[in-house]
């Protein structure tokens, strides 16, 4: 095992699949020659050239309408977003084109497309540019959504999502990018399933269900919430959001009686809405108290640090929902 960056996981990862296979390519604004904006890109030009990592001007429409095309043919593109909050710049090639063609096609053409790139609060960016967007994209059928915490998860998401024959939203967190994390050799190849969640943290106390970066604020306020009030926090990490292992989360509902869903995206119409309302609908025998979910407030995000801080379902405000729950 090795130590390595969110950073590098990803990048190992787009390298290992385009040497495998050379219907994968890039696309995306300042990738090439600059190597990203946060450099997850850095030196792929110099490796595959620039028909493989294509540098485009800045028009979403533009290059993510050429990639849902590009996928139609039989090429497997990897689109970046440098914000993730640009989607809605091509929200119709994404959502009406990508997402649908499937379907429509009478399953005649697939769409392997990963569209990848950060988002989320942290870095004091201000309310264009640090959206969290898992929410909006679990409304579109046809279109998966992952947003892994850890290197080993990103790279073997990452990997699984260029080999799917769908859509694929592959979502990294901005707070995510310098963190490290052990990882098997870089010649040992492996993934991770799409749809499947991953037990982060044992206990028996309450479920938290989380995901990306606020798995990282979750398992910080578990250990330290066992530290000081004795409450033994179980954590799963979704890893996915569409397809949603709802399974796994029962079965630590099972062993704890209480559920609590965190993520960054609005609580209102979130992805934790649909944990609870799932918890209630599939099982809620296993439930000895209400359910809840935590999200970010209903506002935009703020540049000031206090503010966004207080606006994040962060470590903070985990610990504070969760001795309400344990009352």
């Amino acid at each position: 095992m090795r130590k390595t960056t969110y950073i590098q996981a990803i990048n190992e990862a787009m390298r290992d699949e385009m040497r495998r296979d050379e219907s994968v390519f890039l696309i995306g604004e300042d990738i090439g020659h600059y190597g990203g904006l946060f450099r997850v890109t850095r030196n792929m030009m110099e490796e595959f050239g620039e028909r493989r990592v294509i540098d485009t001007p800045i028009s979403e429409q533009g290059f993510m309408g050429m990639a849902v095309g590009a996928a139609m043919v039989g090429l497997r593109p990897i689109v970046e977003l440098m914000y993730m909050d640009f989607f809605l710049v091509c929200a119709d090639q994404i959502f009406n084109q990508a997402a649908k063609m499937h379907y429509m096609t009478g399953g005649l053409v697939n769409v392997p497309l990963v569209i990848r790139g950060q988002q989320g609060g942290g870095k004091r960016y201000g309310s264009q540019h640090s959206s969290s967007v898992e929410s909006t994209f679990a409304q579109f059928p046809g279109i998966k959504v992952v947003a892994p915490a850890t290197p080993y998860d990103a790279k073997g998401l990452l990997i699984s999502a260029i080999r799917d024959d769908n859509p694929v939203l592959f979502l990294e967190h901005k707070m995510l990018y310098f963190t490290r994390g052990d990882m098997p050799d870089a010649e040992e190849q492996y993934t991770v399933p799409i749809g499947k969640a991953d037990v982060k943290r044992e206990g028996k106390d309450l479920t938290i269900a989380t995901f990306s970066y606020s798995l990282l604020q979750t398992l910080e306020a578990a250990e330290e919430l066992k530290a000081e009030q004795g409450i033994d926090i179980e954590v799963v990490d979704l890893r996915s959001i569409t397809p949603l292992d709802m399974e796994s989360v029962l079965t630590s509902v099972a062993k704890t009686g209480r559920l609590l869903a965190v993520h960054e995206s609005q609580a209102n119409a979130g992805i934790g809405a649909e944990i609870v309302a799932r918890a209630y609908e599939e099982a809620p025998y296993l439930l000895k108290a209400p359910a809840r979910r935590l999200g970010m407030a209903p506002a935009p995000i703020p540049v000031s640090k206090p503010l966004e801080e207080e606006l994040l379902p962060w470590k903070k405000n985990i610990k504070a929902a969760v001795l309400e729950m344990m009352r």
